[in-house]
């Protein structure tokens, strides 16, 4: 089955873009693929200057590591550790061990005081806060994003809004963001709508 056909898309540096549509349209595909997370039967994808289909499937984690931030719509929290242990995994990956950045970057989306919580003593949307501040603690030169506000009530949502385009604005950080939140997508300069695999 063909999910997504005739995508032809460009996104500058620095910009901040939402992929909108409805359920089911290849918003969260397309969004994986522009990660590297999957590879496209067919076509080609650059990520920062680097053809993708070129790069092993190391290469192509060894290239997230060092430049890509992803929030994921289902959290991928590891269970067995603490929402600050949690932070600091991909920081440690990096042989950064700096547990006071991490510890700013969850009292940043309001979870100073959960610190060693796992996440199953944590709520939806306190876990989505986590992969929030675990996405933003690499400094990434570019953050994809599925549904960041999606378990968010509408005051931590803005909250969240504001902390990636300040993410944009003080990192020249290029934002993706798959959502419903119409909010969200207006603030972005870039709106890339699809219906059915293909793009408006």
């Amino acid at each position: 089955m063909t999910i997504l056909q005739q995508i032809d898309l460009r996104i500058e540096q620095s910009s901040t873009v939402a992929i909108v549509g409805s359920s089911g349209s290849g918003k969260s595909t397309l969004l994986g693929l522009l990660a590297g997370l999957d590879t496209p039967s067919s076509g080609s994808i650059k990520l920062l200057g680097q053809e993708l289909s070129t790069l092993s499937e190391d290469e192509r984690a060894s290239l997230r590591q060092q430049y890509v931030g992803f929030v994921f719509q289902s959290f991928h929290l590891l269970p067995h550790l603490t929402a600050l242990e949690n932070v600091l995994l991909p920081l440690s990956l990096s042989k950064n061990t700096d547990t006071t950045w991490a510890k700013q970057c969850l009292e940043q989306v309001g979870l100073a005081h959960r610190l060693h919580h796992t996440p199953k003593q944590l709520s939806g949307g306190e876990q989505q806060r986590v992969a929030i501040a675990r996405a933003f603690a690499c400094k990434p030169k570019i953050l994809f994003a599925d549904e960041p506000t999606g378990n968010l009530d509408s005051q931590t949502g803005q909250h969240i809004i504001d902390l990636l385009f300040n993410l944009n604005t003080q990192h020249g950080t290029t934002l993706v963001l798959v959502t419903h939140d119409l909010k969200l997508a207006e603030r972005c300069q870039q709106r890339l709508t699809l219906a059915q695999g293909h793009m408006l």
